[in-house]
């Protein structure tokens, strides 16, 4: 089985202050994109920081949802601004893939909390939920600035963000299954912002 990333890198080294001399000289296995080789973390959330989409993501965490790594790991994938974790603070990092690393994280004990927050930085809460009252994302133009929240599975999204949230978005179903995982119902959401606002690189375009 071949080895993720890369070796030592070759001498000379580059003379940037970027570069890690311990990843340089060992090389680097981190699950990271191949511009971001032999970078710091420092230089790397620098450089995510430059360009972060004005969108965040947050995830009710009451009784401990075990989506929350996935959460964050897809948010950093979509280079979602923050990610705001509701309730507990701790959290099971495992599905994160240490993608935690790059990704902005805040704790907010209550929803009020997370609504209070949002109303200051102008960011319009939108709960995602697959409820009789909520309408299709599909059909939906998500705001440029917004907080995309999710409940924690079983339970859904609490009856306070129901309440605050300027509107409740579901995602389309044609199967038997009642929800789909909170992880991949973030990620849905999340490509649904992506496809609305974000602009692709110039070389994932093709003629």
């Amino acid at each position: 089985m071949s080895e993720v990333g890369v070796g030592p890198h070759p001498e000379p080294w580059p003379d940037d202050p970027r570069f890690d001399p311990e990843l340089l000289a060992q090389g680097d296995r981190r699950n990271v994109v191949d511009r971001y080789r032999y970078w710091t973390v420092e230089a790397i959330v620098a450089d995510l920081d430059s360009h972060r989409h004005p969108f965040h993501v947050a995830i009710e965490n009451w009784e401990h949802d075990f989506n929350i790594g996935t959460v964050v790991r897809t948010a950093n994938a979509f280079l979602a601004a923050k990610v705001h974790i509701v309730g507990r603070r701790r959290w099971n990092r495992r599905g994160a893939m240490v993608t935690d690393r790059y990704q902005h994280l805040r704790h907010h004990p209550t929803v009020a909390d997370l609504v209070e927050w949002a109303a200051g930085e102008d960011l319009e809460v939108i709960g995602v939920d697959n409820l009789p009252e909520s309408v299709p994302i599909e059909t939906v133009e998500l705001p440029r600035r917004c907080v995309l929240v999710f409940g924690q599975e079983g339970p859904g999204l609490s009856a306070e963000v129901r309440a605050t949230a300027s509107r409740v978005c579901s995602i389309s179903q044609f199967g038997s299954t009642r929800s789909i995982n909170a992880g991949v119902a973030s990620g849905i959401a999340m490509h649904t912002w992506i496809r609305q606002h974000a602009e692709l690189p110039p070389e994932r375009i093709t003629p």
